[in-house]
């Protein structure tokens, strides 16, 4: 799967802080962990769609 997160747009969300390379990598784990549980919750609700819902 390809990377989701951008990390200039993380160090452009907290521009005070400086941000460590693996805060990318935790972030797209985190992601992908989301997206497909809800891709499991549309699936149970019978739909091919994913919506804001099932985030």
């Amino acid at each position: 799967m390809t990377d989701l997160i951008i990390k200039s747009k993380i160090k452009a969300a907290v521009p005070e802080m400086s941000v460590a390379g693996e805060v990318a990598e935790a972030l797209d784990k985190k992601v992908k962990e989301i997206l497909e549980a809800a891709a499991q919750r549309a699936k149970a609700n019978g739909r091919r769609t994913l919506q804001a819902r099932d985030i």
